[in-house]
């Protein structure tokens, strides 16, 4: 059998193919939306009629190859990835992923997996490898079979509601002052975040706070963590509710990591740990009746957390696995900031130094100069990382990097208890992270373990979007270079 047709006849998918049926019917789902998860984070897909679900569910849609590169062209005027001459992925959905739009609740949405067309030479109906969510499938999987333990991440997405134009433009200010923790801006927000908040809980995403940032109309609102690939989903509805609800407040919600100098960036710190055992439990957050199936509403909780320190050798510091895994990312975390921080402007956050925003590779225990620090016993934060990030790629490449600490017992050293200016100033050598898109495309492409997060046709679409991307900035002449260099002569 083909990936595609062991993925259709899954044991117990026909059942929930059926529960789906009764939840369009129950809630008078009248659309769907499938969708898919491009190599930059954005969501793409197709819009099909509810009555059409058996049939989808079963076979699938079409899409061009080239979706999964938003069907976005080259300086040279080709297209990213894959030219119109490809065949067409197919896209089954994932019955358990379906859930009503609560802006629209005729409207429903279903994440799916890609697979390479049936009429394929090379490898018909399999895995397709520029699918970022699918591979993280693989990945978790992978890892779990290995190492008996999975990964769980929470991420902390900060984002800025900026005002907008009558024409649609950006005025270039934020809907609030830059007041970090001040309630009064926070409150200024509160139609906004509020209409988030309603329609995450619809969605599955159990928010548990939220603040004001030190950036203009900046809030921070997070939501519980959960098993890599389910905390990915989640990342990638709220970015889809802030979207949804600027368009109702006439706003615009910007994920981009520097749209200020001067104030802090939109990052997106990522907590992550491994665990052995836990089970799924639901979270309905309110909902009565559940408007989608069950499976949204459910979290990961209990089991044993591999990352925990051993009280008997030392209170803080994490126990054998966690050292190995810091030490994992430490080596390759280089490579991961072209995950991490995958735009040119993501690089304005790292050279805006003085606000929060780590470039050296070193650890520590709640210290906020290194890029990875133990923000609690049990997790690790990893920094460098911004709102702009594609979580699936990042959930891989942390996998392969973990994976490399424990397969090589790798230690991480002793974590930096002073801020690492003032310990470099001191004497101490530490690798700088990459400062430019183009610096970090070198890394992650010398890097052989974390490029394997990039498997196949993925990494060959990722390289071309993101060269591409940095050829682009270097050929543009900025309102940089007019105000500099327009009267240089005579």
């Amino acid at each position: 059998m083909t990936d595609l047709e062991k993925f259709v006849n899954q044991p117990g998918r026909d059942k929930l193919v059926k529960d789906v049926r009764k939840k369009i019917n129950d809630l008078k789902i009248e659309y769907i939306y499938y969708q898919f998860i491009s190599v930059t984070g954005r969501i793409v897909g197709k819009g099909v009629p509810a009555d059409h679900w058996e049939t989808i569910a079963e076979k699938g849609f079409q899409l061009v190859y080239g979706a999964t590169a938003n069907l976005f062209i080259d300086r040279h005027g080709d297209y990213i990835g894959y030219g119109p001459e490809a065949s067409e992925l197919v896209g089954i959905p994932e019955p358990e992923t379906f859930v009503q739009l609560p802006w629209d609740k005729r409207i429903a949405r279903v994440f799916v997996t890609c697979f390479r067309n049936r009429e394929e030479d090379d490898n018909p109906g399999g895995h397709l490898t520029s699918d970022c969510r699918g591979n993280l499938k693989i990945f978790q999987d992978e890892f779990k079979n290995k190492h008996g333990m999975h990964l769980r991440a929470g991420t902390e997405p900060e984002m800025m509601w900026l005002t907008k134009k009558d024409n649609g433009e950006p005025t270039g200010d934020g809907f609030s002052r830059p007041y970090c923790y001040h309630i009064d801006q926070f409150e200024s927000l509160r139609p906004v975040y509020m209409k988030v908040i309603e329609y995450s809980r619809a969605m599955g995403l159990d928010v548990i706070q939220g603040d004001h940032e030190d950036a203009p109309g900046q809030l921070e609102l997070n939501f519980m963590y959960d098993e890599v690939l389910r905390n990915a989903d989640r990342l990638s509805t709220y970015r889809q509710i802030c979207a949804q609800v600027a368009r109702e407040f006439n706003l615009i919600a910007c994920f981009m990591s520097k749209p200020f100098m001067g104030v802090s960036a939109n990052g997106c710190h990522t907590n992550v740990s491994l665990w052995k055992g836990g089970e799924l439990k639901s979270t309905p957050i309110g909902n009565d009746p559940m408007p989608g199936m069950d499976q949204v509403f459910t979290h990961i909780s209990g089991g044993e957390n591999m990352f925990m320190p051993d009280p008997k050798i030392d209170a803080v510091k994490p126990g054998p696995v966690g050292l190995n895994s810091i030490a994992g990312m430490l080596n390759h975390l280089p490579a991961l900031t072209c995950l991490g921080s995958p735009t040119v402007n993501s690089y304005r956050r790292l050279w805006d130094t003085g606000f929060w925003a780590p470039v050296y590779a070193d650890w520590g225990y709640q210290n906020r100069t290194c890029s990875v620090r133990v923000s609690a016993p049990g997790r690790v934060e990893y920094r460098s990382v911004d709102s702009s990030h594609n979580p699936y790629l990042l959930g891989g490449g942390i996998l392969k990097a973990f994976d490399d600490g424990l397969d090589n017992n790798m230690d991480p050293g002793e974590p930096e208890k002073q801020n690492i200016y003032e310990a470099m100033k001191a004497g101490k050598k530490v690798e700088k992270l990459p400062l430019t898109l183009g610096e970090a495309i070198d890394r992650l492409d010398s890097d052989e373990i974390i490029k394997s997060a990039l498997p196949d046709e993925m990494l060959r679409v990722f390289m071309h979007y993101k060269k591409d991307e940095w050829e682009k900035f270097l050929s543009a002449v900025t309102q940089w270079d007019v105000d500099t260099y327009l009267d240089i002569l005579p």
